[in-house]
């Protein structure tokens, strides 16, 4: 029986990050959970590359977008389950057995999440994230999403845009995602350079405006301006 999950990470200039991820995967492949290893890339000038062929993960290119990338690895991926994975986010130990147990259902799953930082912004941060997550059904992408290929494709997939491509995913999924009793321990470098306050109001702004018609693409301008 062939393992059933492929895992798929969007990278650019992920080479700082890129081998805790991939270290962590580890305890999935000695459970025989992982069929595949697919690094969907946005164009990387760092080792991120080197990184994966080293891994043998199998290796898409094209423009840098989160959504298109995903979305170009998930159709490259033969498991019959997907796990989209960030490349700041490494799965904490003891993730292999609640994946394992998952997988006699036909739903998707999100991991709880964690920051790599002891900032007292980021344990309310985290409570926020993971209760957002099972009341509302809105995981975000730095929580891992684990799912079966066919429900995948049902939901119509990641769509081709650069931001707020985990949320489209996760309505269009609404009433068919969990959280899982496993951690998802993820970079706070970000909150740490714009300051947690300013980032979660940012997020949430950004939130607000997606879901009251603001294209994709005039957020992630913003998005990508910030300090």
């Amino acid at each position: 029986m062939r393992a059933p999950i492929s895992v798929i990470i969007p990278t650019l200039n992920a080479g700082p990050a890129l081998p805790a991820c991939l270290m962590a995967l580890g305890e999935g492949l000695q459970e025989g959970l992982i069929r595949e290893l697919i690094i969907s890339d946005g164009g990387s000038t760092d080792a991120t590359l080197q990184t994966a062929r080293a891994a043998g993960a199998e290796i898409v290119t094209g423009p840098a977008s989160r959504g298109g990338q995903l979305r170009r690895g998930a159709v490259r991926a033969k498991g019959d389950w997907l796990l989209f994975l960030h490349a700041d986010t490494c799965l904490a130990p003891g993730w292999a057995a609640p994946v394992l147990a998952h997988l006699t259902t036909e739903t998707a799953a999100a991991f709880r999440l964690r920051f790599d930082s002891r900032h007292p912004m980021a344990r309310l941060t985290e409570s926020w994230a993971n209760l957002r997550s099972r009341l509302f059904d809105l995981p975000y992408g730095d929580q891992a999403l684990l799912l079966p290929r066919a429900l995948y494709h049902a939901a119509g997939g990641y769509p081709d845009q650069p931001l707020m491509e985990d949320v489209a995913l996760a309505r269009a999924l609404k009433g068919r995602l969990t959280l899982l009793p496993a951690t998802a321990l993820t970079s706070a470098d970000r909150y740490q350079r714009d300051g947690w306050l300013r980032r979660g109001a940012q997020n949430l702004t950004t939130l607000a405006r997606y879901a009251t018609g603001t294209p994709p693409e005039t957020l992630a301008q913003r998005y990508t301006k910030r300090p």
